[in-house]
């Protein structure tokens, strides 16, 4: 009688992933107050100070112990609600209201900010560096477009590890099933820091009609797909975000956000109507997967077959970001192709990408 698979799941490793990660919308953060952000196994505070930018510090004051994230914003600092500490962007103390003398060693962690594409992005590296420039956010000119919707984002806080979401990436069987979506090609890309997925379907449940998606992975944790749905005698633009943030090992944050492009020959209320209805109908789609996650175990070797499309190829890519960046070894930026063609007669180029 032949064994069945076991499954097996080594304790994960208590380290998070190197990398930018995305808070959500920039302006959201910019009204004057000091905001909780839990990440990465701790917490921090995230404010704009008197200079316009904003700064990301550790949340807990070490003099004892207060939640910075409770304070105030005093000039470019934040002051601790406990003894009225004032902490700077750099993180050092710059100010204790009944002490002349600051002890030196009174500084906490200040975190690499920035703003791209009307989000906020945190970079977090275990080694302490600092990011280098081939890894910055790429622009996307149709966040600051009239011919576009504002971002529409989502937050769902998900209780399993982020590395199950990382896996959607190279699961092209579970489209049919969970989403009700027929794949004629699929491929995935794999170089450097960024991992691509091209699918082309029909017939989906939530979005009838032609759709066509290219959606890179920009690191760890920050995913853009670039979406078109031809339906009804109509071509729909969109742009998903789908990014999330580690909150502990078996948590994190996933933000889940559309652009749409406007449609011509509507008014602009019909055309936002139709959008947000569209928003919608993705948004649901999307939870399909959120609703698998929430309910499922890790597994460090799946039992695949033909079709599964290429997880262990995935999984080594995304094994970088938890290496010490001495360590990743040359073959892991290499390029990689995996294609899948169930019918298409003319597959795209692998270099496929959206106008706009």
């Amino acid at each position: 009688m032949a064994l069945a698979h076991a499954i097996e799941a080594a304790p994960i490793e208590n380290r998070y992933a190197r990398g930018w990660h995305c808070l959500g919308l920039a302006e959201e953060y910019k009204d004057g107050k000091p905001h909780t952000v839990n990440a990465f196994g701790t917490r921090l505070v995230v404010y704009q100070g008197g200079d316009g930018e904003i700064h990301i510090l550790d949340a807990h004051c070490p003099h004892m112990g207060a939640d910075l994230s409770r304070g105030q914003v005093q000039g470019d600092s934040i002051q601790c609600p406990f003894h009225a500490w004032r902490w700077g962007p750099d993180g050092r103390c710059n100010h204790i209201p009944y002490s002349r003398r600051i002890p030196p060693k009174a500084r906490i962690k200040s975190w690499t900010a920035c703003e791209q594409n009307k989000l906020l992005f945190v970079w977090n590296d275990p080694e302490g560096n600092p990011p280098s420039p081939e890894l910055a956010i790429p622009r996307i000119d149709a966040c600051y477009s009239e011919e576009w919707t504002d971002w529409v984002i989502v937050k769902w806080t998900i209780n399993t590890n982020c590395r199950e979401l990382i896996d959607n990436v190279a699961d092209m069987a579970h489209f049919p099933v969970v989403h009700g979506a027929p794949v004629d090609y699929f491929a995935n890309i794999f170089q450097g820091h960024k991992a691509t997925q091209i699918m082309i379907g029909s017939g989906q449940q939530n979005y009838p009609g032609r759709l066509t998606t290219c959606a890179t992975y920009f690191g760890p944790a920050y995913q853009i797909t670039r979406m078109r749905s031809e339906t009804a005698g109509m071509t729909i633009d969109s742009i998903l975000l789908n990014c999330h943030v580690p909150i502990t090992l078996s948590s994190f944050d996933l933000r889940f956000g559309m652009l749409v492009r406007k449609m011509e020959g509507m008014t602009e209320e019909m055309s936002r109507q139709f959008c947000d209805l569209y928003i919608q109908a993705i948004q649901q789609g999307f939870y399909q997967d959120v609703a698998i996650w929430d309910n499922k175990v890790r597994i460090d070797n799946p039992l695949l077959c033909e079709g599964d499309g290429p997880i262990y190829q995935l999984r080594r890519w995304y094994r970088q970001f938890y290496m010490n960046a001495a360590d990743v070894p040359e073959e892991m930026s290499k390029r990689q192709v995996v294609e899948i063609n169930l019918g298409l007669s003319e597959p795209p180029p692998l270099n496929h990408v959206f106008e706009g």
